[in-house]
């Protein structure tokens, strides 16, 4: 373990068309890497897109929600939805909770889906 390290979780997703429910008939694929440092709940992700139907109208992590099923907004991302973006927000202690446990899910939406066209379930990485 490296020090100093042990306070951080990684957590990622690939974001696609068929992760929606209902599934996105679209091409569109996408990729979230995010870092939790546990001791203070800050959250930095990065994400990428391509191939959407159209300009992203708007971006989120939703939750609380396993895969298959949908919830509201957690955490919005802010400003315009561009690939590639990054942010950070402090989150809170039930959020934090929710997504270490795998129950938040990005989702970037358009003008042709939206309820999303791509969507990917957050996860931890070893």
């Amino acid at each position: 373990m490296m020090p100093g390290k042990s306070n951080l979780v990684t957590v990622t997703t690939q974001m696609r068309g068929a992760n929606e429910v209902p599934p996105a008939a679209t091409s569109a694929t996408g990729q979230v890497d995010a870092v939790l440092n546990k001791d203070t709940n800050m959250l930095k992700w990065q994400l990428s897109y391509n191939g959407l139907s159209g300009p992203a109208t708007a971006g989120h992590f939703h939750g609380p929600a396993m895969v298959g099923a949908n919830a509201g907004v957690s955490l919005p991302f802010t400003g315009a939805v561009t690939s590639p973006m990054s942010g950070e927000a402090t989150l809170t202690a039930a959020q934090a909770a929710d997504l270490l446990a795998g129950r938040w899910y990005a989702n970037i939406h358009t003008a042709k889906f939206p309820g999303g066209e791509i969507r990917g379930q957050m996860t931890v990485r070893p």
